[in-house]
């Protein structure tokens, strides 16, 4: 696993497959050039705010806040060049017998990209033996929103094309559908049908299903609602598995939504690490999270973070074959 100070960002992910054979199955680039140049936030951290603010504005405290849209109207990701591209300072670096340790560290100044408050982030990257842990905290000197999440793709196969015949299992009875903007229409509708996921289909039947969800979203870009976890921990969230190499990724996390994502706007223009290019359906994400456009959705879990208070958030990839 590597880390680049560029966005605090997971470089590279290699793990076995069943017969012991290690490849790479994130998606990355082989430059310095092709990193600050992204435009897909491969294995960026994402902040202030994961996923769509609504016409890039939200009010607290009675007070109206613009983010700059990047997105069409929308604010995405927390806006233009946002966490992404920021330079996060690494420290404490740590080798173990079974892994490693590092912590990445920000501070967003009051009004970056429109958002109030002086904001101190930490982004904890550990691994243990095979599980990829990330612990996310975040203080504020003023009331603003936070959701912050990991955006790394993933192609279980460790090499280039489709992941139609991964098999996906999440963990949700119910997803937030979105408007023809992406944004949700503030319902939690249950998964039976097009959007379930809880029995292990195969990416490929589920993207091609011509409903109105999936045309709006070009393939699946939704937030599904994760049980409540009376204990307050990482619990189990997702499983993708890769019947061809026999890996299999597991996500845990404290987090009341998991969005899936399928490379929907991957179109092949931009030469990742070696010299492949990715289309869409060709890698997966999932970003643990609070809900899309919370700030403006009062039935949401709450993102307002105020001073005295700390965002913490655990999310835990877990690798295995079989």
């Amino acid at each position: 696993m590597g880390v680049l100070d560029h966005g605090a960002r997971l470089a590279h992910v290699r793990v076995p497959d069943r017969s012991g054979v290690f490849a790479d199955i994130s998606l990355g680039h082989d430059t310095e050039a092709g990193w600050l140049a992204d435009k897909d936030f491969l294995g960026a951290t994402i902040g202030r705010f994961a996923n769509r603010i609504a016409g890039g504005r939200f009010s607290l405290d009675g007070v109206a806040y613009r983010i700059p849209p990047n997105e069409h109207a929308n604010a995405l990701h927390g806006g233009p060049r946002a966490f992404e591209h920021a330079t996060f300072e690494l420290s404490e670096v740590a080798v173990t017998d079974d892994g490693g340790s590092v912590v990445a560290s920000l501070v967003s100044p009051d009004g970056e990209n429109g958002f109030p408050g002086t904001l101190s982030v930490t982004v904890t990257i550990t691994v243990a033996g095979s599980d990829l842990s990330l612990e996310f905290r975040a203080t504020t000197d003023a009331a603003t929103v936070v959701n912050l999440t990991n955006h790394a793709y993933w192609n279980l196969s460790g090499r280039a094309g489709t992941v139609d015949d991964h098999l996906i299992t999440v963990a949700a009875d119910a997803y937030l559908p979105v408007d023809e903007n992406l944004i949700p229409t503030g319902d939690l509708a249950p998964v039976p049908g097009s959007t379930d996921l809880r029995a292990g289909v195969r990416f490929g039947d589920v993207l091609r299903r011509p409903t109105e969800q999936m045309l709006r979203t070009m393939g699946i870009d939704h937030c599904y609602v994760l049980a409540d976890d009376a204990a307050g921990g990482p619990r189990f969230a997702a499983r993708v598995e890769d019947p061809g190499s026999g890996r299999a990724l597991e996500l845990y996390t404290d987090q009341p939504g998991v969005q899936v994502y399928s490379g929907n706007f991957l179109n092949g223009s931009v030469l990742l690490r070696g010299a492949v290019t990715a289309r869409q359906g060709d890698a997966f994400c999932l970003e643990p999270q609070g809900f899309p456009d919370a700030p403006n959705q009062p039935q949401f879990p709450s993102a307002v973070l105020r001073p005295g208070e700390e965002y913490r958030h655990t999310s835990i990839f877990r690798f295995s074959t079989r």
